[in-house]
């Protein structure tokens, strides 16, 4: 049970209420209060305790028909994401060959065996939809776990909790470890579980459950809802609505489906919400003051107007054949609309047609019956759902009514019902509420407005009459059609603490491989992210706040001010930088890879004694390494440090003493050059959010934020995300790469810009130098035969090779993520020796970066092992041979050999460019030709070759092939490994890439 989860009513303590009851109104004097300034000023200063957080959300729905067995199913399609038929299954999911559809059991043999006695699912179902781990909150909503058809179970005065713990058991038992229990409701076959994971559980307060009843004689629980309100992080309020409606498909039950949705609208209430000091905020809330709402259930809503037989027949046409390629006869979802037509050879080429525009695609086919839709009609016309809720795009087939044991056949009963989409799961944002309410406004003030002029005995000009004239029978007629072709967007949400929230679904489908119930199981995925209360900083905030307001200010106090340089409207660069105004605390815009940014405070001492303050160690969480400032800031001062004549605090490790109205200056420096904070940056696993603590001696803690916006970058990432990434950069996608969406190149494009610039480069500066050398000029190469890969002796006690020219490397990096051509990144001045050596340095950082590398380590171990066995007996190849062995192996990874190939091609084109340029005259005895220095590679002079021309390419061969040896290879090391044994590796890896760069020929 989750901390502050004591208002969950537990179904193992049966309440002695009748289900459905109305929850009891808390007494007054049971609610606890608390001094207004005290409260006021805490609130004042909430974004001082609050962090960003984000969570995954899954919320699943399934009416199980009251069908033995169908707790079975539960873990395969809820927590492992097993069942899809991915052709059919619309919003987030792709193309099934990516699912390894070729292994999985086909829909006849998974109806064939089909018993109550073992899970539906089918057979080596590898998972469409995110689940275990992936998933930080499970919300799942049952209808019908109990036979609701029954006048005994629908009158019981109670629920009998030994059906649930069926359903609880099977759960539990598919969940990862750690994940528990938050909430728990039911009434009678409806049922409402809550399971968060470990490192979500402990933001979780004031869950509070509740029912409404408004089945039999509107009160009873054989319909009805379930809900449950939980806090996330002390902010923000989430609720989870679990309904059963009406059912039938005539008007009197579309309108009692109506009325059950406004009753339990109008009947939840929740318990008050108690702050973590112990205070009531509330005497209770209902629906509509959260800032997330999640209805889901079977909403019974169905298709108006549609005949049964007809329906079928459409529909029947996308299921007749599916996942039946085994008896011969050929299968429709090709044709559905969600098929991959770029997986096809013969239509690799061809212009895809878009489903939307294919008659015969299952996307079309819905487009045609979702105007049919009664929910979205009652939902347009203002009788149900109509004030802010949402629904995701409905790309599936409906999820009702199926045979039993069936795949894709609809209902062959005698009453042949027609299939609806009946199980829904709508969201809605506290904006998307405030929004409707803001047009409720405007409408009523516009109608008022008309009726005043009327009473008055004006005339209504037409102009005025249309802007004003009011209609609620027809109202909303205007509202756009739906389109099923709109992909959810993020939404941004402002919480009633005035903090930020953001909400996205990722997924939303139904999974038709369940066979076990006359429904098909339907789950939507949301990404949420929220502003979560610190409790160690809320708690220190509201000490230092108490004590502020129990006694005045002591004049003897020291005290300080610090104020923070706003960020300015646009960079250096001239780009448009996303700051936010309203931000208390050091705002550093958008940062890049590699470009430092930088923001001004001023400390003063405000107060009539001398100042002694210095900046502690910030809270952080166990995983983030420690200290006053986290690694990606670095803090510079216009004063020198006290000199300590006393032990002080630990926690302190630079102190600062002002006198009164004197000022500090403080530089903050914000750069990004760690290779593994870009990879945490780019999955999201890192926020550039800190909290950085300024304490006073004597005096009081000031909590200083600082954040930044990440622009994603492609380093850090493998090459098989980077091949999917379209034209245009990694920033065009949002922060998303398609996890298995269509493969665009056969090399990641960073490498096709790279490799070809550096080869017109380098031969630019060769050109420049051949012209403009003076007699005794030494090339660059000549002084390091690594050029440009590795630094020149000269350079490296400078700094880094590209030494001067930060603003410029920080341009190329993030050229290679926007997809822009490099030349602009660079100053006129530059000349191309140091341009083409500041690529040289991005190559490298890149190549390093991937996180697979481009021989990965499960191909370097196939390699190393073909190696070792000939070393062992002694079975030497030539060289053309040896390449063939590593063919051979590395064809097993189609992208990572292309990719390899390419960079050794391009190596060995700039090594041929030096070689042309500096071949001695053939008249030039050996002893008086000047071999390049090589600095990566000590070599013998006399294992050279004889002939200055070739013993040059060994250098530079040599020396390449230990750079790049580190930057492609990936391999498993061991603590245990020996340094003789890495020695032994590295010296393989060199021998590979030697082998294809070769002699140039």
């Amino acid at each position: 049970m989750a901390p502050g989860a004591s208002s969950v009513r537990s179904t193992e303590r049966l309440d002695a209420n009748i289900p459905g009851a109305f929850p009891p109104t808390p007494s007054i004097g049971s609610i606890t209060t608390q001094q207004t300034s005290l409260s006021q000023a805490l609130y004042e200063r909430r974004s001082e305790y609050t962090r960003p957080r984000t969570v995954r959300i899954k919320v699943g729905t399934w009416n199980t028909g009251a069908q033995k067995g169908t707790e079975a199913d539960v873990a395969g399609w809820f927590v492992q994401g097993k069942g899809v038929e991915e052709a059919l299954a619309g919003l987030g999911i792709s193309d099934p060959g990516e699912h390894g559809k070729g292994g999985r059991e086909s829909a006849a043999v998974q109806e064939a065996r089909h018993t109550r006695h073992e899970p539906s699912i089918p057979h080596h179902d590898a998972g469409a939809v995110p689940g275990a781990d992936d998933v930080d909150i499970y919300v799942l909503g049952l209808q019908e776990i109990v036979d609701i058809t029954s006048a005994a179970e629908a009158l019981r005065p109670y629920t009998d909790p030994s059906v649930a713990n069926k359903w609880k058991t099977t759960l539990e038992a598919a969940l990862p470890k750690g994940y528990q229990l938050v909430a728990e409701q039911q009434l009678i076959g409806l049922w409402l579980v809550i399971y968060a994971s470990p490192h979500v559980v402990s933001q979780i307060k004031n869950v509070s459950t509740t029912s409404v009843g408004t089945g039999l004689m509107g009160y009873m629980g054989n319909k009805g809802a379930v809900t449950t309100r939980i806090v996330l992080g002390e902010t923000t309020r989430l609720v989870f609505i679990n309904c059963h409606l009406a059912a039938g498909a005539d008007k009197a039950s579309l309108d009692r489906r109506n009325w059950d949705a406004s009753q339990i609208n109008s009947r939840t209430r929740f318990d008050p919400i108690v702050d973590a000091l112990g205070s009531s905020q509330n005497t209770g809330e209902g629906l509509g003051e959260e800032e997330f709402a999640f209805w889901f259930g079977d909403l019974n809503y169905r298709l108006q107007g549609m005949g049964g037989d007809d329906v079928r027949r459409l529909l029947t046409i996308h299921t007749k054949d599916m996942d039946h390629e085994s008896d011969g006869r050929p299968s429709t979802s090709a044709d559905s609309g969600y098929h991959s037509k770029h997986s096809s050879e013969d239509t690799r080429d061809a212009v895809p047609v878009p489903a939307e525009l294919d008659p015969a695609s299952l996307q079309t086919t819905i487009s045609s019956l979702l105007p049919h839709d009664e929910l979205h009609q009652q939902m347009k016309h203002g009788k149900a759902f109509y004030d802010g809720w949402a629904e995701g795009p409905v790309r599936f087939l409906p999820s009702y009514k199926y045979d039993v044991g069936k795949v894709g056949v609809f209902d062959s009963s005698e009453k042949r019902r027609c299939p609806s989409w009946c199980d829904r799961i709508l969201y809605r944002t506290r904006a998307a509420k405030q929004r409707y309410e803001a047009k409720t406004r405007d409408q009523e003030a516009a109608r008022k407005r008309d009726d005043e002029m009327k009473a008055k005995g004006m005339d209504v000009p037409g102009d005025y009459d249309v802007m004003y004239e009011y209609d609620p029978d027809t109202d909303g007629e205007t509202y756009d059609d739906y389109d099923e072709n709109d992909d959810p967007e993020p939404e941004l949400v402002t919480t009633k603490d005035n903090l930020s929230a953001e909400i996205l679904l990722e997924y939303y489908t139904t999974h038709m491989r369940v066979l076990s119930s006359d429904h098909k199981p339907l789950d939507a995925v949301f990404s949420l992210q929220y502003d979560a209360v610190v409790p160690e900083l809320k708690t220190a905030i509201h000490a230092e706040v108490a004590r502020e307001i129990d006694r005045q200010e002591n004049e003897g106090r020291p005290s300080i001010a610090v104020v923070v340089e706003r960020a300015a409207a646009s960079s250096s660069s001239g780009e448009a930088e996303k700051t936010d105004s309203a931000f208390e605390g050091v705002d550093f815009g958008d940062v890049k890879f590699a470009t430092s940014k930088r923001r001004s405070i001023t400390v003063a001492n405000t107060g009539r004694v001398p100042a002694t303050f210095g900046f502690a160690d910030r809270p952080v969480d166990k995983d983030q390494p420690a200290g006053p400032f986290p690694p990606w800031l670095s803090v510079t001062f216009d004063k020198e440090q006290d000199k300590l004549d006393k032990p002080r605090p630990d926690d302190i490790h630079q102190y600062f003493t002002l006198a009164p109205a004197e000022v500090l200056n403080i530089e903050l420096k914000l750069k990004i050059e760690s290779v593994t904070t870009v990879r945490d940056l780019n999955e999201g696993d890192t926020l550039l959010d800190e909290v950085l603590v300024l304490r006073v001696e004597n005096g009081r803690d000031h909590f200083l934020p600082a954040r930044a916006h990440w622009l994603p970058s492609v380093l850090a990432r493998s090459i098989d995300k980077l091949i999917k990434i379209p034209e245009g950069g990694i920033r065009k996608l949002q922060h998303q790469i398609p996890a298995r969406g269509e493969v665009k190149w056969s090399v990641p494009r960073e490498i096709f810009r790279l490799t070809e610039a550096l080869e017109d480069l380098t031969e630019r500066t060769l050109a420049e130098w051949e012209m403009t050398r003076s007699d005794g000029e030494r090339a660059p190469w000549q002084d390091n035969a690594g050029w440009p890969f590795v630094r020149s002796r000269v350079v490296a006690k400078a700094g880094t090779q590209s030494d001067g020219h930060e603003d410029e490397l920080a341009a190329v990096y993030d050229a290679l993520d926007c997809d822009t051509p490099f030349p602009s990144a660079f100053s006129p001045e530059t000349r191309s020796k140091e341009r083409v050596e500041m690529l040289a340095e991005v190559f490298l950082t890149f190549l390093s970066s991937l996180t697979d590398g481009v021989i990965t380590k499960s191909l370097w171990e196939k390699l190393e092992e073909s190696i070792s066995t000939r070393e062992k007996y002694k079975q030497p190849l030539s060289s053309d041979d040896e390449k063939m062995a590593v063919l051979e192996i590395l064809a097993t990874a189609p992208n990572h050999n292309a990719s390899f190939l390419l960079i050794l091609s391009s190596l060995q084109n700039i090594t041929n460019q030096i070689i042309e340029i500096s071949k001695p005259r053939p008249d030039t005895p050996r002893t008086s030709v000047e071999f390049p220095a090589s600095p990566q590679a000590k070599v013998r002079r006399r294992t050279l070759s004889k002939v200055p021309g070739v013993a040059i390419r060994q250098l530079i061969v040599k020396n390449y092939a230990v750079v790049f040896a580190d930057a492609l290879f990936r391999s498993k090391e061991e603590a245990r490994t020996k340094e003789k044994e890495k020695a032994a590796r590295k010296e393989r890896m060199i021998r590979v890439v030697e082998l294809f760069l070769g002699d140039g020929n």
